[in-house]
């Protein structure tokens, strides 16, 4: 099958399906990374599951935090699902091509829920700031009009900046390879493939994603500044433990995501190192999914209380 097309005249190249060179060649490795990509997947799957249903279904958990939280399992169920499925098939059949438009679809949805996931960490960030520092009037500023708004904005900001990007890289021309050094069609690695002059797209999406994860950052950071000036006044030491302990679980999934986050795009293009990269977009496309619905559960009293009368109730 041919994978690159002439273009008549122009002595060039059109890439009609890209490879996806994956992790490794060795098919002993491949069955081991299958099997473990495979786990991931399912146990992610089961968590965050586990996770919206019994937001779902616990009384005690219909509050605008776990309302924010069950989206943000979504979320990350969306995300590891555009890419993971894919890249165990290339493992376990050994096919690594994609279509043009399937790769197109990949980074499409690749991008809106990773971008999702930024504004509704942030909307956490803030819902933590209002029940710490403005209790009395936390009903008001995280009303249900309030998260509908925070979900509505995480979805527009989502897809406008997936659209700006993906129309971005794939009116690139790409031509003599169509070889993709990653597991999934990402921005940097389709830009090193481009024959195109990628200035202007490097600048653009620098600037627009950068935006995107900067932007929500950098509230996420006010919100704990405020958080921690306002924990500061607290006489006793255990009120202290126990306002900063409501914050340990989505302190523990920012670091990990935004930390790969920004090394991953928020650095200049000659610093790309795609073994290096592969390694660094695991955390963030498969552990940070596979370690939020533990995070959350594991130190969290009101999600192991949700457990205990679930498993209670079923056994009546």
């Amino acid at each position: 099958m041919d994978f690159i097309k002439p273009l008549g005249r122009q002595n060039q190249t059109s890439v009609t399906e890209f490879v996806l060179l994956g992790f490794s060649v060795d098919p002993k490795e491949q069955t081991l990374l299958f099997a473990l990509g495979l786990l991931a997947y399912l146990l992610t799957l089961t968590g965050n599951l586990a996770i919206i249903t019994l937001i779902r279904i616990d009384q005690c958990l219909q509050t605008p935090m776990y309302f924010l939280l069950s989206y943000l399992s979504c979320t990350e169920i969306c995300c590891i699902s555009t890419t993971v499925p894919k890249m165990l098939w290339d493992l376990l059949l050994g096919d690594k091509t994609i279509s043009f438009v399937g790769c197109r679809l990949q980074m499409y949805f690749f991008i809106t829920s990773g971008s999702m996931e930024c504004v509704l960490l942030s909307a956490m960030a803030y819902d933590r700031y209002a029940a710490i520092c403005h209790p009395l009037r936390y009903t008001i500023l995280m009303s249900r009009k309030t998260c509908w708004e925070f979900l509505a904005s995480s979805w527009a900001i989502g897809n406008v900046n997936s659209i700006v990007n993906t129309a971005l890289v794939f009116s690139l021309d790409f031509c003599h390879s169509n070889e993709i050094d990653h597991f999934f069609c990402d921005i940097p690695p389709l830009l090193q493939l481009s024959c195109s002059d990628t200035l202007v797209s490097q600048m653009v999406t620098f600037t627009v994603s950068g935006c995107v994860i900067i932007v929500p950052f950098c509230l996420i950071l006010l919100s704990y500044i405020l958080i921690v000036s306002s924990v500061l006044k607290i006489r006793t030491a255990q009120g202290r433990m126990k306002a900063f302990s409501t914050c340990a679980s989505h302190l523990t999934v920012v670091s990990i995501f935004y930390g790969a986050l920004m090394y991953m795009y928020i650095r200049p293009s000659s610093s790309y190192s795609m073994e290096q990269d592969r390694l660094v977009t695991l955390l963030y496309v498969i552990i940070t999914p596979m370690l939020n619905p533990l995070i959350y559960s594991f130190r969290n009293k009101e999600v192991q209380g949700a457990v205990r009368r679930a498993l209670r109730k079923n056994r009546w």
